[in-house]
C-alpha cells in the first residue's frame, strides 16, 4: 500500500510519500518540504503562512510525486494532517487533501499530527515501547502507550518548550532561518555562564511562560533586545518597556573577585535558557519511566533534534540502565512522511475520513486518538 501524506500545521508545507509492505519496514519513497521563513525578531502569522503554503503546495505535491517515481494509479489514500496546529494553514493543507481525493477517486485519513511525529520516530528508530517525550514550537508532552491510546502523562501547561525559545529569538531578532531554536541552539554552544533562571516543575507539568519573562528581561536589562550582533542599550521607544521589564527582576550583585555581570553575553543567556528548560523535561520523562517501569525514551517533535536535549537525556537514560532514541531534522522537524506513515497504519485498520468529515482543528490532543493498529 502507498500513501501520500500532506502536513501543513505550523510554517512548513510537506508531501511525504511512503510504502507499507507484509512484513517489511516502511519504505519512504519521498519526503519534500518548504518552510516558511519571517524576518528577524518577528514570528510567522497564520495568514502569512497560509499563504505560503497556498503557493508551494502544489509544486511540492509534483516533486514529491516525481521522486517517488509513482502514479495517481499507485496511491491507495491521501492522508492530511487534522490537527492540532494554527488554523488557517492547516486549512490549506486539508483542503488540498479532499482536493486530490475527489479528482483522483482516493479514499482520505486525517491524522493527528502528534500521532504522526511518535509513530514515524517509532518507525525510523526502532523503539519498542518508549515513554515518548514529545517537544515543539506548539506542544509539549510527556506520553506513554497503554490499551491503543498514547496516554500524557505530563504537558506544558502555558506555552510550549519550542515556542519559548523561538519566542526569545524575536527578542535577540535572531534569524529564522532555518529555524529560531537551531540558531539559539548553535549559540547556546558558546555560552559560559549559567544565569539563574526560574525553574518550574510542578508534578509531572512544566511551566515556561515565567521562565521567558525572566530571560526577557535579562536580555533587556543588559542591552540585547532587538540586537542580534551589538550589545548597545535599547534607547527610543522601547524605554517605557525597558523600564516596565527591570521592575521585575533584581540583578545579583556582582561576584567578588570573578566576573562582572556586564561580561554575560547573549550566548551565555541562550545556554541558561536551554539548560534550564532542558533539566526540567529531563525531569519529567525520567519520573514517567519510574512510573511506567521503561527504559527507553523516544524524542520527537523539532526541538528533538537539538544535541543539547538530546545528550541530557541520554546521561539521564544511562544511569537508569535505559536508551534514548532520537530521529534527524528529516523527521524531528515537521514533515509530510510522518502523516502519510500514520495514515496509512490507520488505513489499513479500515479508517476512513469521509468528505463531511474532512475538517481541521487547533485543538486535537494525542491520547482522543485509537491507535488500533497496535494491540500490544
Amino acid at each position: 500500500m502507498l500513501a501520500l501524506g500532506i502536513e501543513g500545521s505550523a510554517n512548513k508545507i510537506g508531501v511525504g510519500i511512503i510504502k507499507h509492505a507484509p512484513d517489511s519496514p516502511p519504505e519512504i519513497l519521498s519526503n519534500i518540504r518548504h518552510t516558511y521563513n519571517s524576518p528577524p525578531g518577528h514570528g510567522f502569522l497564520p495568514k502569512d503562512t497560509a499563504l505560503h503554503h497556498r503557493a508551494w503546495i502544489t509544486p511540492v505535491i509534483e516533486q514529491a510525486m516525481t521522486e517517488a517515481g509513482v502514479t495517481v494509479d499507485d496511491i491507495d489514500c491521501i492522508c492530511y494532517t487534522k490537527g492540532p496546529g494554527m488554523g488557517a494553514p492547516l486549512g490549506v493543507g486539508a483542503i488540498a487533501a479532499r482536493t486530490l481525493s475527489l479528482l483522483w477517486g482516493k479514499a482520505l485519513v486525517g491524522v493527528n499530527h502528534c500521532v504522526g511525529h511518535i509513530e514515524m520516530g517509532r518507525a525510523t528508530t526502532g523503539a519498542s515501547n518508549p515513554v515518548v517525550l514529545y517537544v515543539s514550537g506548539g506542544n509539549t508532552q510527556v506520553i506513554a502507550y497503554a490499551s491503543q491510546r498514547y496516554r500524557i502523562f505530563g504537558e506544558a501547561l502555558d506555552i510550549a518548550v519550542g515556542n519559548c525559545l523561538d519566542r526569545f529569538a524575536r527578542t535577540l531578532a535572531i534569524s529564522n532561518d532555518p529555524a529560531p531554536g537551531y540558531n539559539i541552539e548553535q549559540m547556546a554552544k558558546r555560552g559560559r555562564r549559567l544565569v539563574e533562571l526560574p525553574y518550574a516543575v510542578k508534578g509531572m507539568d512544566c511551566s515556561f511562560s515565567g521562565i521567558l519573562s525572566s530571560v526577557d528581561a535579562w536580555a533587556v536589562k543588559l542591552g540585547f533586545q532587538g540586537s542580534p550582533e551589538s550589545s548597545e542599550k535599547a534607547s527610543g521607544d522601547e524605554d517605557g518597556a525597558k523600564v516596565e521589564v527591570e521592575a521585575q527582576i533584581e540583578l545579583p550583585p556582582e561576584e567578588g573577585g570573578g566576573e562582572s555581570l556586564s561580561s554575560i553575553t547573549r550566548e551565555d543567556l541562550c545556554f541558561s535558557l536551554q539548560e534550564t528548560v532542558y533539566a526540567m523535561l529531563v525531569e519529567i520523562t525520567e519520573r514517567a519511566m519510574a512510573h511506567v517501569g521503561s527504559s527507553q525514551v523516544l524524542i520527537v517533535g523539532g526541538v528533538g533534534s537539538n544535541e543539547r536535549l538530546q545528550q541530557m537525556m541520554g546521561e539521564m537514560a544511562a544511569a537508569r540502565g535505559g536508551s534514548v532514541f532520537a530521529t534527524d531534522e528529516r523527521f524531528c522537524i515537521d514533515n509530510g512522511i510522518m502523516i502519510a506513515h500514520a495514515g496509512l497504519l490507520a488505513y489499513g485498520t479500515g479508517v476512513r475520513t469521509g468528505l463531511e468529515e474532512s475538517t481541521f482543528t487547533q485543538r486535537y490532543r494525542t491520547d482522543e486518538v485509537l491507535v488500533g493498529w497496535r494491540d500490544d
